[in-house]
């Protein structure tokens, strides 16, 4: 019998300038989803949660996802892949929506590895610099940001522990 962890993230010396990750699975965002994150944040305008404005007073005719809501779901979708063991998100260089995104549209997202720096000031972590795509189910972009992360190095990465032991089988 073995263990096995599911890595979260990747140590500094992991990552290859170029490499591209895959994020899976993708994610379909409903109306619901929508509206909790619009009022959860207190954003509340109407071209997000109310389908009468939507349709009669916007351009699209129906209601449009809120971009933050987009963003941070990619985020959160690259976390397992580059920034689950980080030290620090130190920057988001720039973040653009292409295009809307609507109740029902499935969005996806890869990864790319731009660059990769030593700390000039620690010699246990560096800054991987990446950005991120998000494409909808027509294989449309509508969601880029470029990052950087500051990540440990593998000697340096605190150990995972859990709060039980290996005697829970």
């Amino acid at each position: 019998m073995s263990t096995h962890d599911r890595p979260f993230g990747r140590h500094f010396e992991e990552f290859e300038v170029g490499d591209v990750y895959r994020h899976w699975p993708g994610k379909t965002i409903t109306e619901a989803d929508d509206h909790l994150f619009c009022m959860i944040t207190m954003n509340h305008h109407p071209l997000h949660t109310n389908e009468w404005f939507a349709q009669n007073e916007t351009v699209h005719g129906k209601n449009v996802v809120v971009g933050n809501l987009v963003y941070s779901l990619v985020l959160g979708m690259s976390v397992p892949d580059v920034s689950g063991a980080a030290i620090a998100n130190l920057e988001v260089e720039s973040l653009t929506h292409q295009r809307p995104t609507f109740h029902g549209d499935t969005i996806y997202a890869g990864t790319k590895v731009l660059d990769k720096a030593e700390s000039k000031s620690r010699s246990d972590r560096g800054i991987v610099t990446v950005e991120t795509k998000a494409m909808n189910q027509r294989e449309e972009e509508v969601c880029y940001f470029r990052r950087k992360v500051m990540i440990w190095k593998r000697d340096a990465a605190p150990v995972r522990n859990f709060p039980y032991g290996e005697d829970i089988w």
